[in-house]
C-alpha cells in the first residue's frame, strides 16, 4: 500500500502536507462556485460542505486513535488532526482551563490572510457566517453540548491586530444536544465514511494513540510509523469525504452534469497544488518514476482501499494510471467518477504539478477500467487555470518550521 512503503521520518513529513493540502480544497472550489451561485450562494454550500464532513471524519479520527471522552482537550486534539485546521498555517494556541471549559487563539491563519485582500465583507462571510454554524459540527462527534464563542475575530479592529481571532469553548451538560446535521447523516452512509483501514501496531516504537495528554503541537515524528500510516490514508480520506460533502451541496442546487462539472474543477485545482507540494516534500525529481511516487502518494488518489487506484511506470516511459470501473469510490460518485476518457484534466494538472513537460495525455477503457498513459512532452505547459486560482492561496507555497518538542497543556483547575 502507498504510505506503508515510506518511513517514519518520510511520513511524518507528509502527514502535515497532507492536511494543509486538505485545507486548500476550499480554495480550489470556492471560485467556481462563487461564479455559479454568487456570494450568498458560495457561503452557503462553504457551510453545508464542512457540515456533512467534520462529524464524519471526526468520528473515524477518534476511534483511530483511541479517544474516549467528551472534554475540552479531546475536542481540541481533533482539531489538531483536521484539515480544517492545519499545523502552523492555521496556528491554532489551545488553553484547557478545566474538562469543561478551554480557550484558543490563531498566532497565524492563513485563511484570513487569503481572504483580507478581498475586503471586509469576504472576512465577514468567512469569519462569522461559515465559522458559526461549522466550528460546533466539528465537535459534535465529541461532544454535542460544546459551545464555541469568539472573544475577537475579524474584520480585524484595528487593522493587524494580534492574534487574529480569539474563541472559548465551553461545555455545560444542560445544553441541548446539537443534532447530527442532515448533510452529515447522508455522508455518514458513503463508502468513504465506513472503509476500514491500516490497522495500528500498537507494540511499534512510538505513540500509537492520542489517548495521553493534549499537547500544543503533534510532533509527527514522536508517532509510531503504524499510526502515521493510518494517519495519512485517514487525512487523504478527509479530502474525500470533504468533497463529497462539496458535491453533495451542488447537486442540492444544479443539475448532475454541472454539478459533475463543478467538482471536476474543484479536483484539478487540489491535484495540481497538491502534486507540486508533495513532489517538494519528497524530494522528487521530474523522471517517470518520480511522477509515478507522486501519483502514489497523492491524497485524491489515496488512501488505496477506497480508491483502489494502480499505478505502473511503462517500458515506453509512459506512467499509466488505472482508474478501476467498480471500487468504493467510484461508487461514492466523488472525485474519481469525473475523470473519464473525455476528460482527463485532474490527472493533467497532477502531471504537470510535478513537470510541466508531462502534459501528453490518451486515455481508453480496457475491461471498463479507464487507462491514463501520461507521456512528457519537448514544450511545457502552464497550469490549468482551476491550479492558479488554487494557488492564490498563501498556502500553495508555505513552509513548515521545525519547532521545538511540545508542551503538555495540564488544565488550569480541576474539575469540581
Amino acid at each position: 500500500m502507498p504510505y506503508d512503503g515510506l518511513t517514519r521520518p518520510e511520513l511524518a513529513r507528509l502527514v502535515p502536507e497532507l492536511l494543509l493540502c486538505g485545507h486548500l480544497i476550499d480554495r480550489s472550489g470556492m471560485g467556481h462556485v462563487l461564479a455559479e451561485f454568487g456570494q450568498s450562494g458560495m457561503t452557503q454550500v462553504a457551510i453545508e460542505e464542512w457540515l456533512g464532513a467534520s462529524p464524519v471524519y471526526t468520528r473515524r479520527m477518534r476511534a483511530a486513535f483511541g479517544l474516549t471522552g467528551d472534554t475540552v482537550a479531546d475536542i481540541f486534539k481533533m482539531m489538531q488532526l483536521d484539515i480544517g485546521a492545519p499545523p502552523q498555517f492555521m496556528d491554532f494556541r489551545y488553553s484547557v482551563i478545566d474538562d469543561r471549559h478551554g480557550e484558543f487563539h490563531l498566532d497565524h491563519c492563513g485563511a484570513l490572510l487569503d481572504v483580507e485582500p478581498l475586503g471586509e465583507a469576504a472576512v465577514k462571510q468567512m469569519c462569522h457566517d461559515v465559522e458559526d454554524p461549522t466550528f460546533e459540527a466539528t465537535a459534535i462527534a465529541t461532544n454535542p453540548r460544546a459551545r464555541f464563542r469568539p472573544v475577537h475575530r475579524p474584520p480585524r479592529v484595528p487593522a493587524g491586530r494580534h492574534p487574529h481571532c480569539a474563541w472559548t469553548v465551553s461545555i455545560d451538560p444542560h445544553n441541548q444536544a446539537l443534532p447530527l446535521p442532515r448533510q452529515a447523516e447522508i455522508i455518514a452512509a458513503t463508502a468513504a465514511a465506513n472503509v476500514e483501514l491500516s490497522a495500528i501496531d500498537p507494540t511499534a516504537e512510538g505513540i500509537a494513540d492520542y489517548r495521553g495528554p493534549l499537547t500544543n503541537d503533534v510532533q509527527f515524528h514522536q508517532w509510531s510509523r503504524s499510526a502515521l500510516v493510518r494517519m495519512a490514508e485517514e487525512v487523504a480520506l478527509q479530502h474525500h469525504l470533504l468533497s463529497l460533502s462539496f458535491a453533495l451541496a451542488l447537486r442540492d442546487r444544479c443539475g448532475p452534469d454541472r454539478a459533475t462539472d463543478l467538482l471536476r474543477k474543484q479536483f484539478t485545482g487540489i491535484a495540481g497544488v497538491a502534486a507540486a507540494r508533495l513532489r517538494r516534500c519528497l524530494n522528487a525529481g521530474t523522471r517517470a518514476a518520480d511522477l509515478a511516487r507522486v501519483l502514489r502518494l497523492h491524497p485524491a488518489l489515496n488512501p488505496p482501499q477506497y480508491t483502489t487506484i494502480g499505478v505502473a511506470v511503462r517500458d515506453t516511459g509512459a506512467v499509466q494510471v488505472r482508474l478501476p470501473a467498480d471500487s468504493p469510490a467510484m461508487r461514492d460518485r466523488g472525485w474519481v467518477s469525473t475523470v473519464d476518457a473525455e476528460h482527463c484534466e485532474p490527472l493533467e494538472a497532477l502531471a504537470v504539478g510535478v513537470d510541466p513537460r508531462w502534459n501528453r495525455l490518451s486515455a481508453h477503457r480496457d475491461g471498463g477500467d479507464l487507462v491514463v498513459e501520461i507521456r512528457r512532452s519537448r514544450e511545457p505547459v502552464r497550469p490549468r487555470v482551476e491550479v492558479a486560482m488554487t494557488a492564490f492561496s498563501k498556502g500553495a507555497t508555505f513552509d513548515f518550521a521545525n519547532r521545538a518538542n511540545p508542551l503538555r497543556l495540564t488544565p488550569v483547575r480541576q474539575q469540581a
